[in-house]
């Protein structure tokens, strides 16, 4: 089933059940749909990679203004970041654990031939295709530059 027509699905269900945490997290999903496909180029469809992207970048929004609220004491609100993460989380393919892309970018170095620091961006380049909604960037990045430096 397209993510669009999940989306919709979901969203009757917490409709009918007043899942108000849910609803929110499904609309912002929803309004980012409709925001891809009315993109200037943008055909009308959306593929998974598209779904991906901006699911990814939702996710990331969402953790940076939990770090604020909890920084600032405000609760209220990073109860409100925390649930619509795990509205996002459940559309995200199953996120690695460190120890799997941790093999994964040594796996990633070897057939790249990298060895030093200077390889930092063939090895990124390769990494962030293939571990791509598996991983956070910031994570891949800090990991490569352990294993090569």
């Amino acid at each position: 089933m397209a993510l669009e027509q999940q989306i919709m699905a979901e969203m009757k269900e917490a409709m009918k059940s007043k899942n108000e945490a849910a609803l929110r997290g499904l609309r912002a999903i929803k309004a980012e749909i409709i925001k891809a496909k009315t993109e200037p180029g943008a055909s009308g469809e959306i593929d998974e990679a598209t779904e991906l992207k901006f699911l990814q970048k939702m996710m990331k929004q969402r953790k940076d203004s939990l770090d604020i609220f909890e920084k600032q004491g405000r609760e209220d609100l990073a109860v409100k970041e925390r649930e619509e993460m795990a509205v996002i989380e459940k559309f995200l393919p199953k996120q690695m654990t460190e120890a799997e892309i941790k093999e994964a970018i040594q796996l990633i170095i070897a057939e790249t031939g990298a060895s030093t620091a200077a390889d930092l961006g063939k090895v990124m380049a390769v990494a962030s295709k293939q571990l791509a909604g598996k991983a956070d960037g910031k994570t891949i990045s800090i990991m490569v530059k352990e294993l090569l430096g």
